[in-house]
């Protein structure tokens, strides 16, 4: 039995959409690629993406319809739906028909009253602990199938990579901003006041530990209005490192 030649265009452009996470430079820019790959490869109606902070909170931090941060912001509320079930586990869950699924009353009633009927929730997973969650939502029931509960799967664990990348970048380019703003402040402090290096570096860490206020930010403040925080009265070399 001989049979055509395989169809690799699924394939192509699964790869496409998979490097098109990992170009986006920013977190922001990231997650907004990720819901619309995620409703263009898994054929969705909508898509959303929440990212884990501390203290078992969610960020709302995309979505392709208005609808769906509704849908987030009600479990948050009530602590009742199946994002919140599939962050618990952190494994896939895929409800089929929202008003034939018992499990959630609450959510389910929401979801039917925008026109939802069916979903997918993802886990996103970095270094087995849970970085977020991307869902799709399908305005029919039976929408989706176990391929696309499985593309869905995977376009997670990219958006994982993807997103971790972009934050590590903008950490990055963060801490160098920082060390720039200290240098130039420091700049100021030895002309000013004839110090060297060494001292200059702890009159800033002593102002910003007296004052409760970052590094960083005593920095930016002393650049811009060529004050120290505490303002004009003191604006002055504590005897300390005078």
């Amino acid at each position: 039995m001989q049979h055509g030649p395989p169809d690799y265009s699924q394939a192509v452009e699964f790869a496409q959409l998979a490097l098109s996470l990992h170009d986006a430079e920013h977190v922001d820019e990231t997650v907004e690629s990720v819901v619309r790959s995620a409703v263009q490869a898994v054929g969705g109606d909508a898509a959303g993406l929440v990212l884990s902070r501390r203290g078992g909170r969610f960020e709302v931090a995309a979505v392709t319809d208005p609808v769906v941060e509704t849908i987030y912001r009600h479990q948050v509320e009530t602590g009742e739906g199946a994002m919140l079930a599939a962050a618990a586990a952190g494994s896939p869950l895929h409800v089929r028909d929202v008003m034939t699924d018992p499990r959630w009353p609450r959510w389910s009633e929401v979801l039917t009253s925008l026109g939802l009927r069916s979903v997918i929730h993802v886990p996103m997973l970095l270094g087995g602990r849970g970085a977020g969650i991307l869902s799709v939502y399908a305005a029919l029931p039976n929408a989706f199938s176990a391929d696309d509960v499985a593309v869905a799967h995977i376009l997670a664990r990219h958006a994982s990579v993807a997103v971790a990348t972009a934050r590590r970048q903008e950490n990055l380019a963060q801490a160098v901003d920082a060390r720039k703003l200290v240098g130039q402040a420091m700049g100021i402090l030895m002309e000013r006041y004839g110090l060297d290096g060494d001292r200059a570096f702890e009159v800033l860490k002593r102002y910003s530990q007296d004052t409760h206020t970052k590094l960083r930010d005593v920095a930016q403040h002393l650049i811009q209005t060529r004050r120290l925080p505490t303002g004009p009265a003191d604006d002055h070399v504590p005897p300390s490192t005078a």
